[in-house]
């Protein structure tokens, strides 16, 4: 059961990546328009002091103190009059698990502790394992004479760019001699995944752990947050990565007491099926939400045919559960080598290397991302279970460790969901997801990739379930973390219903243009033509992100040129030559206009469906983004403002190349929650009835009703909508999109949906003052 709603009421928010490059003076500026675009909050990157030049802002360096690179305290102040005069209110984004030392002195903490070693009053602070001797710091190049470039610069010790204290009496002698008497220890940057000494986000050794489970951290780095919220200066958290934590539910449990009136959602990534555990939040970020929508427009009955066409592309026989298994274990073994290790110290009892194994096997077999009381109990058991499957050579460890991992007080069993956590996003988000190329529309932040597709009574149970347990909980279909945007999903979704085509399309092109990966190539050619027309730049960037993201050919670790060049030498072709240029651009052409009818299908349910929704920067116009850096790309607001005013006179626009009319669907759901929220309290499947009814998706939340069409080529094959007719009930109705009034009963879909393929319909007396 949830926990009660926050009382700030948190109706829809839109997403904004403050950042050096759009600080919060540039934020501020487009207040009025997303006040006129219709939600009620903007929802805010990071807000805290990140590593300098950080784009992001998830490498927080110090907790006290407004980001001076977006406009300081100051910039702050002007955002929150300009917010206040239009209406709006603040979401901010958290991130309580690590913090940014990538540069050294921008973190005072991280500095001091460098500085002293465990007699820094900050050692408590970050979650290092001082008994395994000095603070390992992998930033050398890999060159055993790579010290003799350290030097002694004004009291510090300077290798190249990166600066490091000097401990209070040990400055006398070389630079090698001063570093060897220092509380930390400079190595090549290849020995950190395997000997670390600090717990760290990920694999990411520029992120260390906090330990936020001691109160006088905890304190210390939320102090500024919650003096902003006590003072009614935000009215929303979002908490980044709670899974990386010690203690999560008691962590959530001291934010809700300290925040008690804010909305707090949680970065939580539940698996297919998973439920969100029984925390004092208002829900998740929408990741659950996102597969679901996502997989509306995926046709669910052409599953066997692109199996069976990765398959003799790729020559793979792998299940997706195998490949998870060997992609997680090989983040466990080597990306999380070093805390494996910290791990198994912890069981002194098994013999070091099995239970390194042992550890690694759970993991890697560990359903979710990690568990919680009590369902952990019962994911550990499908662990031990599939471990031992696959290891029966090792059950003796296995049945070791599970029985102290199964003792909550445990330290083993405390630490062991960080690892869990982290394993599956590394393996799985970060390898398995470029690895596993079947139909890369499903690859995303949240989804499964082994479930092709859901149907619309899966979908309606869903989003059922949501309006009852957590009916505030967010909704979104693009973040700065998904892998493709919303629109490139939604065309590449066509494709499920062009297998035949799809097929022969892109053998020709891998058999013109071979690459030695298949498994890469098939990934790299649905990418982009669901991404067509992409600047050649920004996909030279992505395909080269992906390869190494997907470690097979090359990595980030080892590149491999020869594969990297023959990589680019295939993207340039899709350019330069012209005839696959021209095979291309013709494809992305057929499929775009059932793109765009997919496109505007899963707009409207994410935003009409139950829950709090969240625009993405950006993407209230057609959005053909990839994964980051790509997502953060500068967002032309200008032509979204001059667009939205011509809507706002009048203007009926066709479904095109503008987007115009993916914003006109994007204003108009969004008005309508925030004048009528009385209309948007409850869930009901709509039904239609007729020879087409599949293609149909539509559901009444109170008093509004929002229809979509799925599957649009199917529909077109099968004639039109033909007699298919919805239910309406018995009152009168206006669409919000063209104008038009129903007078309810059974309405035919190929009147309702004539203009638009979506239709939001409501009462007469209430559309006035959502047009």
């Amino acid at each position: 059961m949830a926990a009660t709603p926050a009382k700030a009421t948190v109706q829809a928010t839109y997403r904004v990546q403050v950042r050096p490059g759009f600080d919060l003076d540039a934020t501020a500026g487009i207040v009025d328009y997303l006040a006129d675009l219709g939600v009620t909050h903007l929802y805010s990157a990071p807000l805290l002091a990140a590593t300098p030049g950080s784009a992001h802002g998830y490498d927080v360096v110090d907790h006290r103190t407004v980001n001076p690179e977006v406009g300081g305290e100051a910039g702050r102040q002007r955002l929150l009059r300009a917010l206040r005069e239009a209406d709006l209110g603040l979401v901010v984004d958290i991130v309580p698990n690590h913090a940014g030392v990538a540069v050294p002195p921008a973190n005072p903490a991280w500095w001091d502790v460098l500085r002293r070693g465990r007699a820094s009053a900050y050692a408590d602070w970050f979650d290092i394992d001082w008994d395994r001797g000095r603070l390992l710091l992998p930033v050398l190049a890999d060159d055993p004479a790579a010290l003799d470039d350290l030097k002694l610069v004004d009291g510090e010790l300077r290798y190249h760019e990166h600066r490091f204290p000097i401990a209070d009496g040990t400055g006398d002698g070389s630079a090698r001699e001063v570093h060897d008497r220092q509380r930390y220890e400079l190595i090549s940057w290849r020995r950190g995944d395997a000997e670390l000494t600090y717990r760290r986000f990920f694999a990411v050794s520029g992120l260390a752990g906090l330990r936020v489970e001691d109160p006088a951290v905890f304190d210390a780095t939320h102090d500024l947050i919650l003096r902003w919220a006590a003072a009614g200066e935000v009215d929303g958290i979002r908490v980044d990565h709670p899974d990386g934590l010690r203690d999560p539910a008691g962590y959530l449990a001291r934010l809700r007491e300290a925040a008690p009136a804010a909305w707090l959602v949680v970065e939580k990534i539940l698996e297919y099926g998973e439920e969100l555990p029984d925390w004092p939040v208002d829900g998740t970020t929408g990741y659950d939400a996102l597969a679901a929508v996502n997989g509306l427009f995926v046709d669910t009955d052409t599953e066997g045919d692109f199996t069976a066409l990765d398959t003799r592309l790729t020559g793979r026989h792998t299940s997706w559960e195998d490949l998870t298994h060997e992609t997680k274990l090989a983040a466990a073994t080597r990306l999380l080598a070093a805390e494996l290790t910290r791990l198994a110290a912890l069981a002194p009892d098994v013999p070091a290397e099995q239970a390194r194994a042992a550890l690694a096997e759970l993991a890697a077999a560990f359903p979710v991302y990690r568990g919680y009381p009590p369902h952990g109990a019962r994911y550990l058991a499908i662990a031990r279970s599939e471990s031992g499957r696959r290891r029966p050579d090792l059950a003796g460890a296995l049945d070791a460790v599970t029985r102290r991992l199964r003792d909550s007080d445990d330290e083993l069993a405390r630490r062991f969901p960080q690892f869990t956590g982290a394993v599956m996003a590394k393996g799985v988000e970060d390898t398995a997801f470029y690895r596993w190329t079947r139909f890369v529309a499903l690859n995303e932040v949240g989804g499964s990739p082994a479930h092709f597709g859901v149907p619309p009574a899966e979908f309606h149970r869903f989003a059922a379930a949501r309006q009852v347990c957590w009916p505030a909980s967010m909704t979104t279909v693009s973040t700065h973390d998904t892998k493709r945007g919303e629109d490139v999903r939604a065309r590449l979704a066509v494709l499920s219903e062009l297998p035949e085509r799809w097929a022969e399309q892109v053998t020709r092109w891998m058999e013109y243009a071979p690459l030695p990966d298949p498994a890469f190539a098939h990934l790299l050619w649905q990418t982009a033509v669901g991404a067509w027309p992409i600047e050649r730049e920004r996909l030279h960037a992505y395909a080269e992100k992906a390869a190494r993201e997907a470690a097979a050919s090359t990595s980030w670790t080892d590149p491999d040129p020869g594969f990297e060049q023959a990589m680019h030498a295939v993207v340039d072709m899709m350019y330069d030559d012209p005839s696959l240029h021209d095979e291309l651009t013709e494809l992305a052409a057929a499929i775009t206009p059932a793109g765009w009818c997919n496109s505007l299908g899963q707009k409207l349910i994410q935003l009409a469906m139950p829950g709090v929704p969240d625009t993405y920067q950006g993407t209230e116009l057609w959005d053909n983004s990839l994964v980051d850096p790509d997502n953060r790309r500068p967002v032309d607001f200008d032509v979204r403002r001059e667009m939205l005013a011509r809507l706002d006179g009048g203007w009926r626009p066709p479904v095109d190349t503008d987007g115009a009319a993916k914003l006109l669907v994007v204003s108009r759901t969004l008005r309508l929650r925030r004048a009528h929220p009385e209309l948007f309290t409850s869930y009901r499947p709509v039904p239609a009835h007729g020879p087409q009814g599949r293609h149909v998706v539509a559901f009444d939340r109170g008093g509004a009703i929002a229809v979509a069409t799925r599957l649009p080529l199917g529909l077109a094959r099968a004639g039109g909508w033909c007699d298919t007719v919805l239910s309406l009930g018995v009152n009168e109705v206006k669409d919000l999109f063209t104008g038009r009034v129903y007078s309810g009963g059974e309405t035919p879909l190929d009147n309702l949906l004539s203009d638009y393929p979506v239709a939001l319909l409501a009462p007469t007396d209430s559309v006035e003052a959502a047009s």
